[in-house]
């Protein structure tokens, strides 16, 4: 039977304009489901979808479920869902500043994710896909939730979290974030330099980098930042540059394989989030035997735990401490043979593939 599945896997119309980690777990996924027989289609949630092609609809991103509610209305499909639950609140309400802090403080956690939402439909960066949305997130998630016959979380910590926050109970398969085993199997041959930080990630405030900019100029090192802003963060990307010293490069956004020396040559990794469903790019890093820093908001502990430092994000001497700690460690290579083994894009398609037959009742 699996080789004649058929999927339709649901994603926000703009995956391939602003590329973060849904987009990697999405195509890479997809690539090795294809791999194990398995005919997977990526769709944009604006895009018509002959649902009569499909066994299964498996839908991405619960944080934006006007993406979703069309289909699931229209389709008589079963559907799957890759939660990708992030939580931006803490953020949100401490790590901004001004207006949007206090106004986010106002209408809560499902509120501020609505007027996010609504905000970039009305600027034309993003589709309305479903007017149904207009009549709340909360709503939303929980109509997209109880519909869906299997959650796909990131992790046990990211189904918890959302089982806590929405109060429901739904079955569930943990499919572990990955990387590109045959892309991260060797470390290029370039020297590792003692003092060198290198920090993979789109620039904006979630991610952290003035924190991270600010400890590591109370340190000896050099930084390298790899990214750039999304829609709506070029103020925080140029308040970056203005607080780096001549210590602190920047780079575009760049594939994986042009990472590879940059992670290679680095000591440590930092990435000081406040939140992470896991952290693609401290996993990547790891892989190529990276020492970590890493943020202890959200599931980055299931994933992390005895391989990293952890700090908090709106506390610059955690930071600074946790730098320290791994700059000053032997380079530990231990985590990359995990990684390797546990975590790989080949090991989330089978777990997928698991997750598609229970949800179809395939034995």
């Amino acid at each position: 039977m699996n080789n004649k599945l058929k999927i339709a896997i649901i994603v926000r119309s703009t995956i391939n304009k602003v590329v973060g980690g849904d987009s990697q777990q999405v195509v890479n996924t997809a690539n090795e489901l294809s791999k194990l027989g398995v005919h997977v289609d990526i769709i944009l949630a604006n895009e018509k979808i002959d649902y009569s092609k499909y066994d299964l609809l498996h839908l991405f991103n619960i944080i934006r479920p006007a993406d979703h509610l069309i289909h699931i209305a229209k389709s008589k499909v079963p559907t799957v869902l890759s939660t990708i639950y992030l939580d931006y609140s803490r953020f949100d309400n401490h790590g901004r500043f001004g207006l949007q802090k206090k106004l986010f403080k106002i209408v809560g956690k499902d509120g501020a994710e609505f007027l996010k939402n609504n905000y970039r439909f009305f600027k034309k960066q993003d589709r309305l896909v479903s007017i149904e949305y207009l009549l709340g997130h909360r709503r939303a998630v929980k109509k997209i939730v109880s519909q869906a016959k299997l959650l796909l979380p990131n992790s046990r910590s990211e189904y918890s979290r959302l089982v806590s926050d929405y109060n429901i109970s739904k079955p569930y398969h943990i499919v572990p974030n990955g990387i590109n085993k045959q892309l991260f199997s060797t470390i290029p041959k370039v020297a590792r330099i003692d003092n060198k930080v290198v920090c993979v990630g789109q620039i904006y405030g979630l991610k952290n980098q003035i924190g991270l900019i600010k400890a590591a100029s109370l340190l000896n090192v050099d930084l390298t930042i790899i990214g750039k802003p999304p829609p709506n963060h070029t103020k925080y990307y140029n308040y970056c540059r203005k607080i780096a010293s001549s210590k602190v490069k920047f780079h575009d956004f760049m594939v994986q394989e042009k990472l590879l020396e940059h992670c290679a040559s680095s000591k440590v990794h930092a990435l000081p989030s406040w939140f992470e469903t896991t952290g693609l790019s401290s996993l990547e890093a790891g892989a190529m035997g990276c020492n970590l820093v890493v943020g202890s908001g959200g599931d980055t502990h299931d994933y992390f735990d005895g391989y990293a430092s952890f700090c908090v994000a709106d506390s610059i001497s955690s930071i600074k401490a946790a730098l320290e700690t791994e700059l000053n460690k032997p380079s530990d290579k231990n985590f990359r043979d995990i990684i390797l083994d546990r975590y790989t894009w080949e090991k989330a398609a089978k777990e997928t593939l698991i997750a598609y037959n229970k949800a179809l009742n395939i034995e």
